[in-house]
């Protein structure tokens, strides 16, 4: 047996993946969880679990001595730290051997060289590796070394990882800023706002090797994972193998990777990350010294558990693999479901999920890892990642094509997310023909935008009505049909659709249904309607909808994974949404939260002149920092938040007068 009890520090997705191993290796599995995630999914799946005290992540799932602490009043013998979180701690990695408790992962002294960016480049070239132009130091000497390289340049966190503590600066001008931004990013995430930066590829591709090492010396690589398609400089789509790579270059880079952990004496599960430029030379960017989010493609490709490896090296047990047994089967690709809105610049959108219906799953070909299994809530103290969606083939463009239809399958209401933008990415003619780089979503912003406004019209709005009233009228039953028939005509005529227009919606028979809406009649087949699902056949063509309310009253409906929220109106409540939109013509000046969050800077002080797109303040969610823009050219009247207060969505931050020329002339 591996070990007899393990504690898995962390919550999640991938507590549920390490937990799933463990219990299969017949290992008794140990929870933590925080007073939110009493009733998680992984709490409720492990043998046992113990409560975090505290409320914020210092001190819970960042609190070291606590967690040491549960771990040996439960007898555990190892502590698997999953991703995030202590994961890449030195000191947690040492207080665990100082407990005569097994780390999952690397030692101390490994965390710590790969884990600050500076000292893992200079060691990296120290050996050979390939490395990138750069420079580290305080924010006076990056100033003067940033000015002596060719912008645009790359500021990174010193001591950060998973796409924080990072920032592109095009021009000098922006260059103070920066720094100071990416500098306190990097002490909130990291504890250490030391930068360092690089020469900036214009169109580069991220590649990453993943590597194995036991105890005993023994290395191997098991190839690589293309993670070019980000956002915020976080992975969004995976697959593997990388389809850029030719075999000559596949095989130099895994023997490097190899190269790299054999000279630092590396132990257990580790992915040594490269960029790569159009000319397939390839530059050292870091060591994730952990499990990787998106581990499961290469998982898929290769057939090994990782998380058995992990176990099996760090209870001292050797590699029972070669790198000449291990071999490339098929194409993986997997796709982050994420709480966020892609048409508001990828905003994080935390809140409550009233309806969730993944695809179906089919054993080796297509996997879901995901912490939920219905209605919950996606806190805003936590990373915005709902799920991983991942798909095995043959080859990548029928890997592709099942991702797709599997993201078609995906109905999730409540909270804004990016599952429509997955599909509609996947989709471009240029990620299927892999003209890729890690500025894919940026470039590609307007053209998905309009393809996802078309996807969507590709199922009439009036479906979604008709829906809607078929619902309405199921919840609604009487003795008799007539009479429900009759209370549509008579009161519950109007719909409205959330951000658009009201249409006028009369049920006028049954067998067929006729539904009219403003006017125009509309005749649907095989209605099959309960609470939540329908299925109707419209002009000879099938359809299945989806229908949830939220705790506060809205109602969605879903197909095919597009969404809308919908309201039914009587005239009063019209009269009352009129009211309603005078006012807030009234109040466009309050500048509100988008989120729910914390502040974290204010860039404006009252009374201050501001010009339109001007940061007012920086609100931080979901391990994001979002600034807060003007809207228009005005002069700040008041300011009701401070730096550090938690604030609610919508939650009034500061007023913004307009700027009148004439009323400057008339002060002066």
């Amino acid at each position: 047996m591996y070990y007899k009890r393990l504690l898995i520090a962390n919550r999640g997705e991938i507590a549920l993946r390490i937990m799933r191993t463990a219990q299969n290796l017949g290992i008794h599995t140990i929870a933590l969880y925080a007073e939110l995630d009493r009733k998680a999914e992984h709490v409720m799946n492990a043998d046992e679990a113990y409560l975090l005290n505290g409320k914020s992540l210092q001190e819970t799932y960042l609190n070291a001595n606590q967690i040491i602490e549960i771990a040996k009043n439960a007898n555990a013998d190892a502590i698997h730290p999953g991703y995030g979180f202590l994961a890449e701690n030195a000191v947690f990695s040492q207080l665990c051997a100082d407990h005569g408790i097994d780390f999952v992962g690397p030692d101390a002294d490994a965390i710590e060289l790969m884990g600050n960016k500076v000292n893992a480049r200079e060691f990296a070239k120290s050996i050979g590796v390939p490395v990138l132009e750069g420079a580290i130091g305080n924010s006076q000497q990056l100033t003067i070394a940033a000015l002596e390289m060719q912008f645009p340049i790359l500021i990174k966190a010193a001591s950060g990882g998973g796409g924080k503590g990072m920032r592109i600066v095009h021009k000098k001008e922006d260059l103070k800023s920066a720094l100071e931004a990416t500098s306190r990013e990097a002490e909130t995430y990291f504890g250490d706002g030391t930068l360092l930066i690089e020469k900036y590829i214009q169109r580069p591709r991220h590649i990453e090797v993943q590597v194995l090492a036991d105890k005993h010396g023994n290395v191997v690589h098991l190839f690589e994972r293309e993670c070019s398609i980000q956002r915020r400089f976080q992975k969004v789509i995976e697959e593997a193998p990388s389809p850029t790579l030719s075999p000559e270059i596949r095989k130099e880079m895994g023997n490097m990777a190899v190269f790299l952990a054999q000279e630092m004496n590396y132990i257990n599960a580790g992915t040594v990350e490269f960029l790569v430029d159009e000319e397939l030379n390839y530059y050292f960017l870091e060591m994730n010294t952990r499990i990787q989010v998106e581990h499961p493609v290469t998982e898929m490709i290769t057939g090994i558990d990782l998380v058995e490896k992990q176990l099996r090296v760090a209870s001292g047990r050797k590699l029972n693999l070669r790198q000449e047994d291990i071999h490339i089967k098929g194409h993986a690709i997997e796709a982050r479901i994420y709480a966020e809105d892609p048409e508001k610049d990828f905003i994080p959108s935390p809140g409550d999920i009233c309806y969730y219906k993944p695809p179906k799953l089919f054993e080796g070909r297509l996997r879901l890892d995901s912490s939920i299994n219905g209605p919950c809530t996606i806190y805003s103290d936590y990373d915005p990642m709902i799920a991983k969606l991942i798909v095995w083939d043959e080859n990548r463009d029928l890997a592709i094509e099942g991702l797709h239809h599997a993201l078609h399958e995906y109905e999730l209401h409540g909270i804004k997310n990016n599952i429509m933008y997955l599909h509609t990415l996947l989709n471009t003619r240029d990620f299927k023909q892999n003209n890729i780089s890690t500025h894919f979503c940026k470039e590609h912003a307007e053209a998905l935008a309009f393809k996802m406004q078309k996807e969507k019209s590709e199922i009439p709005t009036f479906l979604f009505h008709i829906s809607f009233a078929l619902f309405e009228l199921n919840q609604e039953k009487s003795d008799s049909v007539w009479q429900q028939i009759g209370y549509w005509r008579q009161e519950g005529k109007r719909i409205k659709m959330v951000d658009q227009d009201v249409f006028d919606v009369e049920i006028k028979s049954e067998k067929p249904y006729c539904i009219q809406i403003n006017e125009i009649d509309y005749y649907v087949e095989n209605v099959c309607v309960d609470d939540t699902h329908l299925l109707f056949e419209f002009k000879g063509k099938r359809f299945q909808f989806y229908r949830s309310k939220s705790a506060d009253g809205k109602s969605f409906v879903s197909c095919q994974g597009i969404v809308y929220e919908l309201e039914r109106w009587s005239e009063i409540q019209s009269n009352l949404g009129k009211t309603d939109l005078e006012g807030q013509i009234k109040r466009d000046a309050e500048i509100l939260s988008p989120m729910p969050g914390r502040v974290v800077k204010i860039e404006v002080r009252k009374g201050q002149k501001v010009a339109k797109n001007d940061v007012l303040l920086i609100v931080e969610a979901m391990k994001m920092e979002n600034s807060i823009r003007a809207p228009f050219d005005g002069i700040v009247e008041s300011i009701f938040v401070s730096e550090g207060d938690q604030v609610q969505n919508r939650m009034t931050l500061l007023e913004l007068k307009h700027f009148s020329s004439k009323l400057a002339d008339a002060s002066s």
